[in-house]
């Protein structure tokens, strides 16, 4: 460790205390430790699927042994299979995530400029009943939007099970509640006299929102946005009840019908496609990280 002297404005030469290796280490060097252990266990799930996604094998055999062999055959039967469309999944998986994070985004906003900027009654129930009912996880109401879809596909059969519109309005349907209360946080950091002075010229609140609060409150749509479409894309248990067609389905669910079968399950196949499935999300991640990073802190300490 460099030791420096400075001398100061009496003439007086201060000479800094040179720090031990058990202070640092007791300090900020412990943090570095566990950052590492994190780092290497989150790191051994993605380098099995990688490994098992090259292996030739497509089972399960050796997959202990990492990069043993170099194949792409697993990607061939998965991009290949006609009875497991892999594209038609997965361009509905990206049709579904990004049209529900739009809508999430627009309701959420919406909902959280009014309660951050009007004062009503039944303001403050509001927010909270919206808190309390995310609470109950969404497995509660599989049943209940089986039956409910059924019924309504009888009518407007564009809304009903195996169509795509009718899980996006199951998702829109939970799209409030905890993004509406993250955004709330954020939206109360932007001045209301900003809302004064465009009332003053004559801006109305549409007005206002969508020209000047969408642009400050950025960061946390963009947070809300990308949340939004992980958790769709990841979802499994409502995309199976509603989706049961193999060209309706999405990644979650078709990539599932790969492994179904205990006697016939294709773990090459699988892998390959849990890799490329996982490439939107981290392409996103890694566009979009300086706004994630920012909407995360500031609305979390509201």
């Amino acid at each position: 460790m460099t030791v420096t002297t400075t001398p100061t404005s009496s003439g007086v030469v201060l000479t800094p205390k040179k720090r031990t290796f058990k202070k640092f280490f007791n300090d900020t060097g412990w943090r570095h430790l566990v950052g590492i252990a994190v780092g290497i266990y989150a790191v051994f799930p993605i380098l099995y699927v990688l490994s098992n996604a090259l292996s030739p094998t497509g089972t399960l055999t050796g997959s202990n042994k990492l990069f043993q062999a170099f194949s792409l055959a697993g990607f061939e039967r998965v991009l290949s299979n006609p009875d497991k469309p892999f594209g038609a999944w997965f361009m509905n998986t990206m049709i579904i995530g990004g049209v529900v994070a739009f809508g999430t985004i627009l309701m959420g906003g919406l909902a959280a400029y009014a309660f951050s900027r009007m004062r009503f009654s039944g303001r403050r129930v509001g927010l909270l009943s919206l808190l309390l009912i995310q609470m109950f996880p969404q497995v509660l109401a599989v049943i209940a939007i089986f039956l409910l879809l059924g019924a309504i596909g009888d009518v407007f059969p564009v809304l009903g099970l195996n169509t795509r519109t009718g899980l996006i309005m199951v998702y829109l349907g939970g799209a409030l509640g905890v993004n509406t209360y993250l955004m709330y946080g954020f939206f109360n950091t932007v001045p209301t006299s900003i809302d004064e002075a465009a009332r003053i010229d004559g801006a109305g609140h549409a007005r206002i929102f969508f020209t000047i609060i969408v642009r400050l409150v950025f960061p946390i749509l963009i947070v809300v946005g990308i949340l939004s479409f992980i958790a769709v894309t990841g979802d499994f248990v409502v995309a199976s009840v509603v989706l049961s067609e193999p060209d309706t389905k999405t990644l979650a669910v078709g990539l599932y019908e790969i492994i179904a079968n205990d006697r016939a399950a294709d773990w090459g196949a699988f892998s390959a496609g849990a890799v490329m499935a996982a490439l939107p999300v981290l392409i996103l991640f890694m566009a979009l990280q300086k706004y994630i990073i920012s909407g995360l802190t500031a609305g979390a300490v509201k």
